[in-house]
């Protein structure tokens, strides 16, 4: 009798009535022999989950698990196949899943009475040399040169909930204005999203932010608030202002018109941290904890870097990258909802650890030869008993 093992046991989290619907939609299996989507996206995830970073490594390393291939719904892979596959497929797929899962991710942990709390950045991919500055030397920047990958990420999730993939040359601000904005929602972001009609559009939204001022925002101090005592020699001071430049740049009119918080924070050895806020309720420490607690995307940010495939691409072209990148976050979504499944008591940095190096196992017949082990022992301990 098959017993499932690890891989299965991760993919039965995977959406995949709405990838084969994707699939039909989209066409993405047209004039494809053999090899459609699904192997294609089988075979990525194990470059993931396993580490490998080459496609002779996907090959000689997914080729030798024959015996789970028809399990999971796949065929042998061929490192030619799976390059021209990344080369030409439409990623449009990967998109898709990746947005099903990240809801599904949100689901999971959703609970009533919740303050909802969204952490958006950006990160950089590097990307240089033969094959990559084909596409990317046109929209390379001063610091960086290759694409952008940008995150809300759900504190209460500990996953990314939205992303997008850009060039390098892309604002910031220009991703968070087209992101729905959802009422009740906490937003922390810093100051590269200041953007005044955006945080006028979070306010008439009934949504909450905490940022960041930029050092020359003019400001008309218009009150001060008093400092509790358990926040004295932290909070320096909190004002309520109003923003007095009405035509910041480019003739453009500033529409935010409502009073605003500004908070200084002290920091050892450094300036003071001033973040401006839409929040008149909280306390000032909640709002210096809620803007400290961006830095959790930022490991998240270090985390797919050092323990998923988004360093070395098996693909050089711009369709390559794209799904490569969105199969380093479809296996991230997939083992957190794993792992949360599983009740792991472990770091999901121990769990896709574990994951990796035992992704072909049965854990079903890991549990059986345990018991078996455990018995013969116990037997041989009563037997020399018994000779005694």
């Amino acid at each position: 009798m098959f017993r499932v093992n690890r891989f299965n046991a991760l993919l039965k989290h995977f959406p995949r009535a709405l990838f084969d619907r994707s699939v039909r939609e989209l066409g993405a299996d047209k004039h494809r022999k053999g090899f459609n989507s699904w192997n294609q996206l089988v075979a990525m995830l194990y470059a993931q989950l396993s580490g490998a970073s080459s496609l002779r490594e996907i090959e000689e390393g997914f080729n030798v698990q024959k015996a789970s291939h028809y399990h999971l719904g796949c065929q042998p892979v061929h490192r030619s196949t799976l390059a021209e596959a990344n080369e030409r497929s439409d990623g449009r797929v990967f998109q898709v899943v990746a947005q099903q899962l990240m809801q599904q991710a949100q689901r999971s942990v959703r609970q009533e009475g919740v303050a909802l709390l969204q952490l958006i950045d950006s990160t950089s991919i590097t990307l240089k040399g033969r094959g990559f500055d084909a596409w990317t030397a046109a929209t390379r920047t001063r610091r960086t040169q290759g694409v952008k990958l940008h995150v809300s990420y759900g504190l209460q999730e500990q996953a990314p909930i939205d992303c997008l993939l850009s060039a390098a040359n892309v604002n910031d601000v220009a991703y968070a204005r087209g992101r729905t904005v959802h009422k009740g929602v906490t937003y922390v972001f810093d100051k590269a999203y200041c953007d005044y009609s955006w945080w006028w559009q979070l306010t008439q939204q009934k949504a909450r932010f905490v940022s960041r001022f930029k050092r020359n925002a003019k400001l008309l101090f218009t009150g001060e608030r008093a400092i509790p005592r358990n926040a004295q020699g932290i909070i320096l001071r909190d004002q309520q202002v109003l923003l007095a430049n009405r035509s910041p740049r480019g003739g453009r009119r500033n529409p935010y018109s409502l009073p605003l918080r500004r908070i200084e924070v002290a920091r050892e050895g450094k300036e003071p941290l001033v973040l401006v806020t839409n929040d008149h309720r909280s306390s000032a420490l909640r709002l210096a904890a809620l803007y400290k607690s961006r830095w959790q995307i930022e490991l998240f940010f270090k985390w797919i870097k050092q323990h998923l495939q988004l360093r070395r691409f098996v693909g050089r072209s711009e369709n390559a990258v794209r799904i490569q990148i969105l199969c380093a976050l479809i296996a991230y979504l997939l083992a957190l909802l794993y792992a949360k499944a599983s009740a792991s008591c472990k770091s999901l940095w121990l769990f896709t650890s574990e994951l990796r190096g035992t992704l072909f196992q049965r854990p079903d017949n890991e549990r059986v030869h345990q018991r078996w082990r455990q018995q013969r022992a116990e037997f041989a301990m009563r037997q020399g008993a018994f000779l005694l």
